[in-house]
């Protein structure tokens, strides 16, 4: 039997799901367009990837070593809007209902828990399915993994696998990361060299594959690119390391444990229920297979987008019609950032 895992990005995802979706709540008043969200792409990529293997991996509050190292870094983000922060601990407590394994550890980034789990499994001959919209994850892709980088919100992926992001951008993933190196990135606060953007970036890796190597030709450069390497080239190296996906994080993981599959369905739909979530039950029913012994009717209180009126937008035919018109946009939001225009 062959063995795929999927391993999500928890924080990317449901920062991105808050964003891409209207304002949602249950009948207690529970914000949930995150959490709906979230599980909607879940389901889509178990239906569509098969997966034997599934783990979700979290940030926690405590400083990374590239905090540590670099105090500036991910500084000028806004707070974590509380419409959001409180959907965090609901959707843990789902997972679990999914038997899912979570991971997450202070000092280290979910990317880096990402980046380890995936090596170990390509080691154990997994193929791995990598979900994030973070696209500092390409940098990961190879000819056993696949990164999967949400668009349209998180109703859609995005495949960068070895040879397509070689094709793609005539550069190999490690490559990304000498890219972010030397272009720096606003999100994070990573610096990189001032001055260098994406297609100048590009151009000096074609030619010289790494900044360490672009850092010993200098003199073969001319112009002002000259100068802008040579005065920055210390700054470069600390871009290219703050930028670097840890994959040997310590942390002990048992493969085995991340196995998907041993859970029991009426626990899921019960959390379903809770949350207002009609059309998910359909879903995984018809995903999953077999029945519930859960018939209950479920009430949806929601706060209705534009696009519901005059028709009401309640219950089974709103939650699935917000999901479907999540905009494009979404993935370039931030927290603080409203919704809407």
């Amino acid at each position: 039997m062959n063995k795929t895992l999927v391993i999500i990005d928890g924080n990317s995802i449901i920062n991105r799901a808050f964003y891409a979706l209207p304002e949602m709540s249950n009948k207690e008043g529970l914000k949930t367009n995150a959490i709906y969200g979230f599980t909607n792409m879940l389901l889509k990529i178990i239906d569509t990837y098969n997966p034997t293997h599934i783990s979700v991996a979290f940030d926690r509050k405590a400083p990374t070593f590239r905090h540590i190292e670099f105090k500036e870094y991910k500084a000028g983000r806004k707070k974590m809007p509380d419409e959001l922060r409180e959907q965090f601990e609901p959707l843990k407590d789902l997972l679990d209902k999914f038997n899912i394994h979570r991971l997450e550890i202070d000092g280290y980034e979910a990317d880096d828990i990402i980046g380890t789990v995936s090596k170990i499994a390509e080691d154990n001959g997994f193929k791995v399915y990598i979900v994030t919209g973070d696209k500092d994850a390409i940098q990961l892709a190879s000819h056993k993994t696949t990164t999967l980088i949400t668009k349209k919100g998180v109703g859609e992926v995005e495949e960068y696998n070895y040879d397509s992001v070689v094709e793609r951008y005539e550069m190999t993933p490690t490559q990304f990361i000498d890219l972010k190196g030397l272009m720096g990135d606003k999100s994070d606060n990573i610096p990189g060299v001032p001055g260098v953007g994406e297609k100048t970036g590009i151009k000096l890796l074609k030619q010289y594959s790494t900044i360490e190597n672009l850092i010993e030709h200098t003199d073969e450069l001319k112009g002002s690119i000259k100068k802008k390497i040579e005065e920055n080239k210390d700054l470069a190296l600390m871009s290219k390391e703050l930028a670097t996906i840890i994959t040997n994080v310590p942390i002990e993981v048992k493969l085995e444990d991340l196995e998907y599959g041993d859970y029991n369905k009426d626990d899921v739909v019960e959390k379903f229920k809770e949350f207002g979530f009609t059309s998910l039950i359909t879903k995984l029913l018809d995903i999953e297979g077999g029945e519930t012994t859960i018939k209950e009717e479920i009430d949806l209180k929601v706060h209705a987008p534009s696009y519901c009126v005059p028709e009401p937008c309640t219950g089974e035919n709103r939650d699935q019609r917000d999901y479907n018109n999540a905009t494009d946009g979404a993935d370039d939001r931030r927290p603080g950032q409203s919704q809407r225009k």
